[in-house]
């Protein structure tokens, strides 16, 4: 088989996407960085950085520290807040060519309907609700950790916006799939996992953390054991779609993670290192179902067998 016969086509829930290959929120800023790298509309979709209803400057530095086959950060959701990012950010992204996908957080219930609320009346094409950083003090992961506020969030802002609803998870919980069936529950229209592990890494001769968060998220080729597992578990226990992430910097990976049972990936990290990876994957991916005889990208989706 050719590798430009093969399908490269993908839908969550009602919305297509020319690939399965997106972009992760928090790696990605709002797209002008790596738009002078490659051209965007070649994405399957971007998500925007997070934004907040109002600017956020952050944790203060250090907000990075590299760890074996990974790193760490607590850049705690620095961002120039809703409206400005609606005058000044947006436009740009939608003049990208493919999908745009706004990652919205809060501290409170209500800073999560307003950005929805607001966002419904703009030409984007989905939102992701952000219950998993876990870099900020409060809002994100406390919601993200308990069952029911998760369905309650999910349910307060399906009732203000038609746009598809993606519900970005935490894998810092006892069960993941119990969190993702609450989101499924309170009207998601897709899970996207996992997002990072808590970590620390410490300097010996200050005997301080690195971070001056103290704590900060595990990202990179580390954690991608972990977040298969959890793909695998949270897609066999819901029936809306499932968005992987978690270490991915090579086509075999997103192909794993597309058995696993997801039916698109986000790359992150991975762009830190290389700001053209997303491409790299994606043409690697088309490799790799070429040889396989796979005609279809989604044909990969679930088709995992566990050992029984």
């Amino acid at each position: 088989m050719e590798v430009n016969t093969v399908d490269t086509t993908v839908t969550i829930g009602g919305l297509k996407l020319k690939n399965p290959v997106i972009t992760a929120s928090g790696t990605f800023g709002f797209g002008r960085e790596l738009a002078e790298w490659f051209d965007l509309a070649e994405l399957g979709a971007m998500v925007s950085k997070g934004v907040t209803r109002l600017p956020r400057l952050g944790n203060s530095p250090p907000r990075v520290a590299e760890t074996a086959a990974g790193m760490l950060n607590s850049v705690g959701l620095q961002n120039p807040g809703l409206e400005r990012f609606i005058a000044e950010e947006l436009p740009f992204m939608l003049a990208a060519g493919t999908t745009v996908v706004v990652n919205v957080a809060g501290d409170l219930l209500e800073d999560y309907i307003h950005c929805c609320q607001t966002l419904d009346s703009h030409p984007v094409d989905a939102i992701e609700l952000n219950l998993s950083c876990p870099n900020v003090a409060k809002g994100c992961m406390t919601f993200g950790a308990d069952a029911e506020s998760v369905r309650a969030v999910v349910a307060a802002c399906r009732a203000v916006t038609d746009k598809p609803l993606w519900v970005k998870l935490t894998p810092n919980v006892t069960s993941v799939s119990e969190i993702a069936m609450a989101a499924e529950a309170g009207g998601a229209d897709a899970v996207s996992l996992i997002n990072t592990l808590m970590g620390m890494v410490i300097d010996r001769r200050s005997r301080r953390p690195l971070l001056h968060n103290n704590t900060g998220g595990l990202s990179g080729p580390a954690i991608k054991p972990v977040a298969l597992r959890m793909v695998a578990e949270v897609a066999r226990a819901v029936k809306i779609p499932v968005i992987g992430m978690g270490g991915i910097t090579t086509g075999a990976d997103a192909i794993d993670f597309m058995i696993a049972g997801a039916a698109a990936v986000q790359v992150g990290t991975a762009t830190l290192v290389k700001p053209t990876a997303a491409l790299a994957i994606k043409a690697e991916m088309l490799k790799i179902a070429a040889e396989d005889g796979v005609s279809r990208l989604a044909d990969y989706t679930g088709t995992l067998e566990l050992w029984t």
